[in-house]
């Protein structure tokens, strides 16, 4: 394999009735739509809480830290960026309060759909708060349920710590890229 080097994912489109989505509070934060990003084809279906900012103040394209951890621990494990897409349980960026909760059940009817749409081989969700929107369980924690397969409305699922967890805590790298390299394992090759 070639070096590494981080990407900036190509964003998938939005579907135009979603692009004026109003049923939350999040429409009025300011931000937009962001479906996704990355191969929609892809076998590894990677699901974040919500999408982080993709543009600086100038509106110039950069690669966040999330990003780069979750790019960089796939090509460890053997992985191509069209490999995986990258979603969310939300699908606007959060920029002040709102009702979490209303709001993740809103959104995640989205997920599902697009879930559905494209049925990936394995399904990898990443933190705490978007196992517990994924897994319908407020008590859900990576750290008792990482390491194994999951069936999630028959989705095969594996779940890991979000790579922000990992850049403030590098201890749980090893558990990060022990997670990427099972799910890996669950891909046709």
């Amino acid at each position: 394999m070639a070096s590494w080097e981080p990407t900036i994912l190509t964003e998938d489109t939005s579907p135009a009735a979603k692009e004026t989505c109003t049923l939350c509070e999040l429409c009025g934060h300011g931000s937009r739509v962001i479906w996704g990003e990355g191969n929609p084809a892809a076998p590894i279906f990677v699901v974040l809480d919500n999408p982080g900012a993709r543009e600086n103040k100038e509106g110039k394209p950069y690669l966040c830290s999330t990003r780069e951890t979750l790019q960089m621990t796939a090509y460890e494990v053997g992985l191509n960026p069209d490999s995986f897409y990258i979603s969310y349980i939300l699908k606007c960026r959060p920029r002040k309060a709102y009702d979490k909760k209303t709001a993740r059940d809103i959104c995640i009817k989205y997920l599902w759909g697009q879930l559905d749409k494209v049925k990936p081989e394995v399904v990898f969700v990443l933190g705490n708060v978007a196992c517990q929107a994924f897994f319908g369980d407020p008590t859900v924690e990576v750290k008792n349920i990482r390491g194994r397969i999951h069936e999630v409305r028959n989705y095969k699922t594996t779940v890991s710590y979000h790579p922000l967890a990992i850049r403030r805590r590098p201890v749980l790298y090893k558990y990060f890229f022990e997670d990427w390299e099972l799910t890996a394992k669950q891909i046709q090759t």
